[in-house]
């Protein structure tokens, strides 16, 4: 800013490097020694590999990555001080739709925008100061980095884990392309924002499902090392249900139709059968109906497949429907249940059907009162089950209480309230009586015993969808014979590249435009040498992301994806640091190939991540910084004026890590007055290099040994803008101490100053350099260990006592820290003020805990 001049012409020197300057001066050091290359196999200090979530190349970086890429850096520096042979890499996640996109509205190829865009994020990088090791950058557009996601496709297609059919599929018709769940966000396309329609499409999917169990019941390893809140949102997404499948014998059909619930206690109440109008089923029952209910089914589907699954899934939707003219048969009690098509069921849930219990399930109530269907109550929720009726004592006497209302009066048909909670069996044959659990385990006995249904579960969770119509991505290493057969393409002859652009039209038309690169999409089976053609789709580009922290680990080499001694050495991540927004998209897609290669036996751990650090959102006009809202801070314009330091500072200070910031009231002023001071009092400074730290003035000492005790906890606790705080206490003691007689030469003015340096390093690491050579060190500071606290240094001389009369405060007193319970009540009943108000009471108890707190505990 324009007042970084003044305010440091104000607090220092006239030596005292411009922010330009000293950027240039440390960037120049690091690059020419190589500071910040991990050690090799033979460095015997111990590991930690930080990571930061890798950059998109869509132009500069706004602060919103600047504060990401600020906080790993500081974790990198912080291991790096307390002894650690450090990895901390960094890539770019180089495929994807908006490249193309812009390649497409400049007419130029994705190639051109996306590195041209590289080049700038690594200056920018470069010039905030990160400490990453430059050795190991990749980019997931590189040939050298997609040979490995192909790699990768056909270990999963060795495995039946990767497969190939027909769906629908969420299709955003203004990218023309398909997207995952995941990337459907309230209906809309998270890239474009366009509303998502269903589209039945042939495309190549990953067995995710097979590791369900896994993925959910692994969460419990990462319990307190992961934020609560990202763990739930993945269980949720996994969403296990525990329940039974039971087979439905349909009228004029053969073969049962398997429906899965999760209250199969409640069979007898079921009193319709519910199928999803886009599911394979629907379109076969329909077609044995008459001519009228066969166009009103083809009319409902269209409408259906416009609307979104988040939509039909809303509880405050009109229910629709339509009755298919046929019936199912209930496994229980034989009675018809009429059929209907209604969109609150998905064609992916279960089996796409479901039996409707509308007394016990708002949804199938809702229905049932659109459509006059009958609602049948099968659990009595006013009765107790517990066995007992409760009782309330009145004038000495057990009365039982009454239910809040009976059963009739509860009646859902009548109230529009379904009945959900506890309660007792009715209406249920040999089930009558029993509660809830019993019930449904009684209920999952006589199905299997009866070969009409079995115990089973049930997920959320969908197969991930990986294919993409568009160019810029990874090749799916497959062709297609004339007989319509599939063959993998061979490991040796990838990685299958992307043609040239030259002739290509990239804009979106529904089908890949690598289908029309003739010369390329044109080859031969692997195995007979016939003519073949290329899978003319890409992967989905969280492929790229799922596995690229292992890739890190070889970044360069052509013979392995990654080597798996150097898995072993380094991995699974320590720190891992990003966006809440990959809660569930990244972060579930990287556990499942982990698991994968686990099994493997590639790698020795199941979970990526050990720890995860989600930061908050940067802030400006009160929403998220964003390109194509325009609401943004450039990164490279800070680099300049305030400076890198101070933009680090400014947003470690500005609150928790969690915590979104609010750009406007971000202070880089402040935070260039604090550097300046730091800067002055290392200059100030006059005692000895190699001074011995054993005396001085006392109270600094404190302070200084303080923070040495404190700083570790607060870092590992991410408490960056606590750090900041203590360290602006620390240059303000330094300072007062050297204007106030001991001097720049008192010994401990050194001590404090060379441990500001040090810590300081991790948040402004240009300034601590140059604080570090100003006190005449040799750099890097960056690799200088912490020093340890000295524990007789943490023993405060005086503590505070309060002294209290029935827990009011009546005096204080100034005691040795050390003083023993029996002195300090001695003290505090000789005190004036204590004996005037303790006169005429009778002192009950006496509670003392040294040296903090006299309790005199009175009567009268």
């Amino acid at each position: 800013m324009s007042e970084h001049s003044s305010s440091a012409a104000a607090e220092s020197a006239d030596e005292q490097l411009s922010a330009p300057a000293l950027q240039v001066k440390w960037q120049k050091y690091w690059a020419e020694h190589d500071t910040f290359r991990a050690g090799g196999a033979d460095d015997m200090r111990p590991r930690k590999y930080v990571l930061g979530m890798f950059p998109y190349p869509s132009g500069d970086m706004h602060m919103g990555h600047a504060e990401n890429y600020a906080y790993v850096d500081s974790v990198a520096r912080y291991w790096r001080h307390r002894g650690h042979n450090v990895l901390n890499p960094i890539g770019w996640d180089s495929f994807g739709l908006p490249a193309e996109n812009a390649a497409i509205k400049r007419g130029a190829d994705p190639r051109e925008w996306t590195y041209q865009n590289i080049d700038q994020q690594k200056e920018s990088l470069k010039r905030f100061g990160t400490s990453y090791d430059w050795s190991r950058v990749l980019h997931t557009s590189d040939p050298e980095y997609y040979r490995w996601n192909q790699w990768l496709f056909l270990k999963l297609y060795e495995r039946g884990l990767a497969y190939r059919k027909k769906s629908p599929v969420n299709w955003c018709p203004n990218d023309q392309t398909v997207l995952a769940n995941e990337q459907v966000v309230d209906g809309r396309c998270e890239r474009c924002g366009a509303e998502v329609v269903k589209k039945k499409l042939t495309q190549w999917y990953f067995k995710i499902t097979d590791y369900a169990d896994r993925l959910l019941d692994d969460l419990n390893q990462l319990e307190g090392r992961w934020p609560h809140k990202v763990l739930q949102m993945q269980r949720n997404w996994i969403g296990r249900s525990v329940g039974a499948d039971v087979d439905f014998e349909i009228e004029g059909r053969e073969g049962a139709v398997t429906v899965f619930s999760t209250r199969p206690d409640t069979l007898h109440g079921a009193t319709f059968f519910v199928v999803a109008p886009d599911a394979e089923l629907a379109a076969e029952l329909a077609e044995g109906a008459s001519a009228e209910v066969r166009e009103r089914f083809q009319e409902y589907l269209s409408a259906v497949q416009k609307t979104t699954d988040i939509d039909r899934q809303s509880t405050d939707r009109p229910k629709t429907g339509v009755f298919l003219e046929r019936y199912a048969i209930n496994p229980v009690n034989g009675e018809r249940l009429p059929i209907w098509a209604a969109d609150y069921v998905l064609a992916d849930y279960g089996h796409g059907a479901v039996m409707a219990v509308p007394a016990h399930d708002q949804r199938d109530l809702d229905f049932a009162r659109a459509f006059d269907l009958p609602v049948k109550v099968v659990v009595d929720t006013t009765a107790p089950i517990t066995g007992t009726i409760p009782v309330i004592e009145v004038d000495g006497e057990g009365v039982p209480v009454e239910p809040a209302a009976t059963l009739d009066e509860q009646n859902p048909a009548v109230t529009g309230v379904a009945l959900t909670g506890e309660g007792r069996m009715v209406n249920s044959g040999e089930l009558n009586g029993l509660s809830k659990r019993n019930a449904i385990a009684r209920a999952i006995e006589t199905l299997t015993a009866s070969g009409k249904g079995r115990a089973a579960k049930n997920y959320r969770l969908r197969d991930w969808l990986i294919s993409r119509q568009r160019f810029w991505g990874t090749p799916i290493p497959i062709v297609h014979t004339e007989d319509g057969g599939i063959t993998p393409v061979p490991e040796d002859q990838l990685p299958v590249r992307l043609p040239s652009v030259d002739g290509l039209d990239l804009a979106p038309k529904g089908s890949s435009p690598l289908g029309a690169a003739e010369k390329w999409v044109q080859t031969t089976d692997p195995a007979t040498g016939d003519p073949a053609l290329r899978d003319p789709d890409t992967m989905d580009t969280f492929v790229d992301s799922s596995w690229y922290f292992l890739r890190f680990l070889s970044p360069t080499s052509d013979e392995v994806a990654f080597d798996v001694d150097e898995a072993r050495r380094w991995a699974p991540v320590d720190s891992y640091i990003g966006g809440v927004e990959h809660a569930i998209l990244h972060l579930l897609y990287a556990r499942f190939i982990t698991k994968v290669l686990f099994d493997m036996g590639m790698i020795d751990f199941t979970e990526p991540f050990s720890t995860l650090v989600n930061q908050g959102m940067v802030l400006l006009d009160g929403s998220k910084m964003s390109k194509s809202k325009g609401n943004l801070v450039e990164f490279s314009a800070s680099m300049d004026d305030p400076g890198a330091d101070a933009v680090r500072v400014a947003i470690a200070f500005a609150g928790p890590v969690e915590d979104d910031i609010n750009w406007e009231d971000v202070s880089t002023t402040g935070a260039q007055k604090f550097l300046a001071r730091a800067q002055r009092i290392a200059r100030d400074v006059d005692s000895p290099v190699d001074v011995v730290f054993n005396s001085g003035d006392a109270a600094l000492r404190r302070i200084t040994h303080r923070l040495l005790a404190d700083a570790p906890s607060l870092v590992e606790q991410t408490k960056f803008n606590v750090l900041v705080a203590r360290l602006m206490e620390l240059v303000n003691t330094i300072r007062k101490t050297i204007d106030s007689g001991a001097g720049a030469a008192d010994p401990a003015v050194r001590e404090a100053a060379e441990t500001l340096a040090v810590m300081l390093d991790i948040i402004a690491p240009h300034t601590a350099e140059e604080m570090w050579e100003s006190l005449g060190h040799e750099p890097s500071v960056g690799l200088v260990a912490w020093r340890q606290a000295d524990p007789a240094l943490l023993v405060e001389a005086t503590a505070t006592t309060a002294v209290q009369v029935n827990g009011k405060v009546r005096t204080t007193l100034e005691v040795p820290a050390r003083i023993a319970g029996a002195e300090l009540e001695a003290l505090a009943r000789a005190d004036e003020k204590v004996q005037r108000a303790l006169e005429g009471k009778e002192i009950v108890r006496v509670i003392v805990r040294a040296p903090k707190i006299v309790n005199f505990a009175v009567k009268g």
